[in-house]
């Protein structure tokens, strides 16, 4: 069971790395940062419905108690962080506002501790810091970086946000409800919200542009939200919530070689010592879960 969770939420950081391969092509389309967080979380919301459409559609089911879950997964997780990282990156470089994001790890693993009793052991902090330094390194640490205040703000907005999708989703997964119930509701309230904030006009017509725009808008809710949040919470039935922000720090890793290989940007010797870090923190954690359990 903690094998099929550790390969589930690599997977989900791996596929989370793909998410500014369709922001980039969306962009070359015309869509804007709010157009992309409507058709990313609305398709995803559209899959997640037929998801529990055909494995039980009990899942549907909300006890009104429960309800802060959601709307803590939905607009104070996925949309206040797209929304802040949208913005710390039109206030800063893209390495800086990535290295704020990159706080995340260490904010779930910090807040897991009172919340939820997790153990707050010294490898699980070398972790941590070998994953924030690997980010670092991949993002462009050492770099020119200029610094704002309100991008500083909105980068650690960024993280916060980022964080919290692993926090609620355990209130949510504790009190009784299947991943892809919160998966569901988390998706359609992020697009509901920005939908209501920003509107729907725009990601509506790009929807129905043409065929290749409907594939890309398609592939983009699937790819980068869908799949990634599906294998992510199933991860968090059977691994502690700071282990799991941890692994899926694997994600700057797989956005550098996306670079790379899409975009022809080069690779640079400290990107590749960040990656070698972040891999060593994922090794470190299941070092010591396989030590564990023999």
């Amino acid at each position: 069971m903690r094998g099929r969770c550790t390969a589930a939420v690599l997977a989900a950081g791996c596929l989370w790395g793909f998410m500014g391969l369709f922001r980039r092509l969306l962009e070359d389309l015309g869509a804007s940062s709010a157009s992309s967080i409507v058709l990313r979380c609305g398709i995803a919301a559209l899959c997640f419905a037929l998801t529990l459409a055909l494995t039980g559609p009990s899942q549907f089911k909300l006890r009104l108690r429960d309800l802060w879950c959601f709307l803590g997964s939905g607009l104070l997780s996925l949309l206040f962080f797209t929304y802040c990282y949208f913005e710390a990156m039109g206030r800063m470089s893209l390495s800086a506002a990535a290295i704020l994001l990159y706080t995340a790890p260490a904010i779930v693993t910090l807040l897991s501790a009172p919340l939820f009793g997790e153990r707050l052991s010294g490898v699980k902090l070398a972790a941590v810091g070998l994953a924030f330094a690997g980010c670092a390194l991949v993002s462009g640490l050492g770099g020119e970086m200029e610094l704002t205040l309100s991008g500083v703000l909105f980068g650690l907005g960024s993280g916060v946000g980022y964080a919290l999708y692993s926090i609620f989703a355990r209130f949510a997964l504790e009190r009784g409800y299947s991943s892809n119930t919160i998966n569901f509701y988390s998706c359609l309230l992020a697009a509901l919200g920005a939908a209501l904030i920003w509107g729907a006009r725009e990601p509506v017509e790009l929807l129905t542009a043409s065929r290749e725009s409907a594939l890309l808008c398609l592939a983009t809710g699937v790819v980068s939200c869908y799949l990634p949040y599906l294998l992510y919470t199933y991860g968090l039935t059977g691994l502690e919530t700071g282990r799991a922000s941890v692994m899926a720090s694997v994600e700057p890793v797989v956005a550098t070689l996306v670079g790379v290989v899409f975009f022809h940007e080069g690779l640079t010797a400290s990107a590749a010592a960040g990656a070698a870090l972040v891999l060593a923190a994922v090794a470190l954690l299941n070092a010591r879960t396989r030590r564990r359990t023999h």
